[in-house]
């Protein structure tokens, strides 16, 4: 960002250790009534931010304001200035109006799509969706869009293993995506956060699934758990690939990376617990637009494979020409 701003809040709870007791309990008072508005604000980052796999810490460091500040902000008691959402959205990748409130508000013409939408079910929202991706289509349909594979899911759901089985059987490249990115960045995915920050990984994710499809008219591709979260790859992604949701329990998620070798998650076991737990809930929906699904848990390796490859199979044979899924 190119400039900091100091949250308000905060120094108004520094001044609150000069204040009489009379005064605590009416401010006391004050933030148990908490605004409607500013509640479901604070839910909407706190969605926002879990779809991203962002803990509050790591908001905390794209945006320069504090973690106090952000928890007070996702508990609804945070009234931030225009400048603080702004620094938000730009963490996040969205619109300022997603995280102030709902942007179908924003024309008459919004609203009565939103109308026509309004209560329909999933099926219903997903004809929706393939009808105007057709209106609205810049591009021919991908013909090997289903000789790309490409799995999706959080780290520990089996992308990686399974992904190499599938390529090695279907005699494909495998391609992780997150060395792609490596690649083209000259550094680790990590690096590139702590260097240039969450929207130049997204550049750089970006670009790479570009590369792969490019470059690959067949292959089996294992994705980034993150990569769901920001549309225009993950829509690039679900047109080009057909896309496999590995699911896994929350518990053997942890489990597996935990046998990678990755301790990290042990340290404060129950807050990343809840994290991961979060995160599932926060990217579900959007895990849920992949052609299919996969649950790894509760499977030995060999199991694991052979079901998915014969669903997989089963899949792709179904599914012909003028039924692939647009996005």
């Amino acid at each position: 960002m190119n400039q900091k701003y100091s949250p308000a809040p905060l120094d108004e709870a520094a001044a609150a250790d000069d204040a009489s007791p009379a005064e605590r309990t009416e401010r006391g008072a004050e933030r148990e009534e908490r605004d409607p508005f500013l509640t479901a604000m604070g839910e909407r980052v706190r969605l926002l931010r879990a779809r991203r796999g962002m803990t509050r810490k790591t908001l905390a460091t794209e945006t320069g304001l504090s973690e106090r500040h952000l928890a007070n902000l996702e508990s609804g008691v945070g009234n931030a200035s225009v400048l603080v959402l702004r620094q938000l959205a730009a963490a996040l990748n969205c619109p300022l109006a997603e995280v102030i409130g709902d942007e179908t508000t924003a024309s008459a013409e919004w609203l009565l799509i939103r109308e026509l939408l309004h209560g329909r079910d999933q099926a219903a929202l997903q004809r929706a969706r393939v009808a105007l991706a057709e209106m609205f289509a810049q591009a021919p349909r991908d013909p090997h869009r289903k000789d790309r594979i490409a799995l999706i899911g959080l780290r520990g759901a089996g992308k990686s293993t399974l992904g190499r089985m599938l390529a090695q059987e279907r005699k494909v490249p495998f391609v992780e995506l997150t060395r792609v990115i490596e690649q083209l960045a000259g550094c680790p995915p990590s690096e590139i956060h702590s260097l240039y920050g969450a929207s130049a990984y997204r550049r750089y994710e970006h670009r790479a699934l570009e590369a792969v499809i490019h470059e690959h008219e067949r292959a089996v591709i294992a994705s980034p758990g993150g990569l769901v979260s920001e549309a225009g790859t993950f829509n690039a992604l679900l047109s080009h690939c057909f896309t496999v949701w590995l699911q896994a329990t929350p518990e053997e998620h942890m489990r597996r990376v935990v046998a990678q070798g990755d301790l990290r998650p042990m340290s404060g076991n129950r807050e990343a617990m809840d994290d991961l737990k979060r995160i599932l809930a926060g990217r579900g929906e959007l895990y849920g637009r992949a052609d299919m699904t996969f649950d790894t848990s509760e499977k030995t390796l060999a199991d694991a494979y052979l079901q998915l490859r014969d669903r997989l199979a089963a899949r792709l044979a179904a599914e012909s020409p003028d039924d692939a899924r647009l996005s």
